[in-house]
């Protein structure tokens, strides 16, 4: 979005301040209140050593982490942009770089979720040295560097292609400013194509894999197969809601182009369903769903020190 669009999106904005302040309202409330339950549920994660030293909870609070940090830093930004607070393109970059950063974290680190309990139900008696949490942290950091590939990628991009004195430029924060040309945007969009078919065909391997282990497993491994295979299923309803976020630019990108009100409200339904509703309600769901987390939230919510619900 060009600085005229910016400026058309301002005069749209102001000629039904009454509607904006709504939506505003709205999000800071959904925001603040995800925010709320991610710190709850770490606290809940780092307040119990059984927690700490299972890899799967530890890549769940890696999760609530980073998903904490995105509502944050997007919040700042439409609050930036809401107050139509011009910044330096130099001093944008930083947070965009941060922001993209924690955004490609979440659907990477669910698709390790998804290999864990692939490990934990098909490959059982090697689980206990596979999921170890000196290599959980490990694949955390291959997590954390993989996703960081492409922001660096595209401003190192950005620094050999910008105009001179591009980076002093006033503009809002929003990632485009680091897109320049029409062969970076086509760049990352093979990227993230080449993504979606990685994380799919892992998602798919693993669900094929636990399904064939709970049509032989038989008793309490049959159980545990089942559970495994639902816990899969929400692994993948958690993934197609993070990869259609982060195709949402692409949509928003044509709306624009047909109209500038439409792709406003695009945006608007985009940011509130996509990036903020359907990324914390997925990591509440999960965290509720999983009996010994949900009777440890319930111990720390009630405040009632039994010790049969702490144990």
């Amino acid at each position: 979005m060009d600085q005229n669009s910016s400026s058309e999106e301002l005069q749209l904005i102001t000629n039904d301040p009454v509607l904006v302040r709504t939506r505003m309202a709205i999000v800071q409330v959904l925001v603040w209140f995800f925010i709320y339950i991610d710190i709850f549920m770490l606290f809940t994660f780092f307040s119990k050593q059984a927690f700490r030293g299972n890899a799967r909870y530890i890549l769940f609070a890696h999760t609530l982490l980073v998903d904490s940090v995105y509502l944050l830093l997007s919040v700042l930004i439409v609050l930036l942009n809401y107050n139509y607070l011009l910044f330096p393109v130099g001093s944008c970059v930083l947070l965009c770089v941060i922001l993209e950063i924690v955004s490609s974290c979440t659907p990477v680190t669910i698709t390790a979720m998804c290999l864990e309990r692939y490990v934990a139900i098909c490959m059982p008696l090697r689980h206990a040295d596979i999921a170890t949490t000196g290599r959980t942290l490990a694949a955390i950091t291959i997590i954390s560097a993989y996703s960081s590939l492409t922001p660096f990628l595209d401003l190192f991009i950005l620094i050999v292609i910008s105009p001179p004195g591009y980076f002093a430029t006033p503009t809002l924060c929003h990632y485009e400013i680091m897109i320049l040309t029409e062969w970076h945007r086509f760049m990352r969009t093979v990227r993230y194509q080449v993504d979606l078919v990685l994380i799919v065909i892992i998602v798919l391997f693993c669900f094929v894999k636990i399904t064939l282990a709970a049509r032989t497993a038989s008793g309490e491994n049959k159980q545990s197969a089942s559970k495994g295979r639902r816990t899969l299923l929400l692994h993948g309803l958690q993934l197609f809601l993070c990869l259609i976020d982060r195709l949402s630019p692409y949509t928003e990108s044509v709306a624009l182009e047909c109209n500038l009100e439409l792709y406003l409200i695009i945006r608007y339904f985009n940011y509130v369903a996509l990036g903020i509703t359907s990324k914390a309600l997925s990591s509440i769901i999960y965290g509720l769903r999983d009996k010994k987390f949900f009777l440890a939230l319930m111990y720390y919510t009630t405040c009632r020190f039994n010790h049969n619900i702490a144990t």
